[in-house]
């Protein structure tokens, strides 16, 4: 006779249910992660750069040229059109799910607003290989130095600042932010 036990029914089952909670938790932490703490974060529409002049920089290209042979891309190039600017970077989860939305954005309102990907805090190379590979279509450079980012008080990825035909900064959004959101900016910006 064994003197072993079986494990019963209940404490082989609770397992099962202590994982499945477990795996419900993690989601729902990670949907709010991605869903509502970047908006308690945000602040007001574009803080102290509200208002303001967009910053001029001029960066090196590395992604889709809008014209054969260009190397770099200043801001001023872009004067009459709305603009967005999205600081970002390869390793960023939150980055990599907004370039497809802006990337629709870009060909829809392509005649009145440029969308110029800033890549920033990156390694050299990364950017031009994973546009490639995700068929991102809007022009990217590349904040080498993070310049352009301190110009902008960029400290979180994501960063997406709007400026109007003017430019002038409308709104400033950290984390990702919805297509729907994103469609009013360019509204007002227009």
């Amino acid at each position: 006779m064994s003197m072993t036990a079986e494990p019963s029914q209940t404490s082989r089952d609770g397992g099962g249910v202590l994982y499945t909670v477990a795996i419900v938790v993690m989601v729902l932490g990670v949907v709010f992660g991605f869903a509502v703490l970047p908006r308690w974060f945000r602040g007001s529409e574009g803080g102290a750069l509200a208002g303001k002049a967009g910053p001029e920089f001029q960066l090196e290209l590395v992604a889709n040229a809008p014209q054969i042979g260009k190397r770099t891309i200043a801001l001023n190039e872009y004067k009459g059109k709305a603009v967005i600017l999205d600081f970002w970077a390869t390793w960023c989860g939150p980055c990599q799910a907004q370039s497809p939305v802006l990337d629709r954005l870009a060909h829809r309102y392509e005649n009145d607003v440029a969308v110029l990907g800033v890549n920033t805090s990156d390694a050299p190379g990364a950017a031009a290989q994973w546009i490639s590979d995700h068929k991102i279509s809007y022009p990217i450079v590349y904040d080498d130095d993070g310049d352009a980012a301190r110009l902008y008080s960029v400290v979180n990825l994501p960063t997406l600042v709007i400026l109007s035909r003017e430019g002038k900064i409308i709104a400033v959004r950290e984390g990702f932010t919805a297509a729907s959101e994103l469609e009013s900016l360019i509204k007002r910006a227009l």
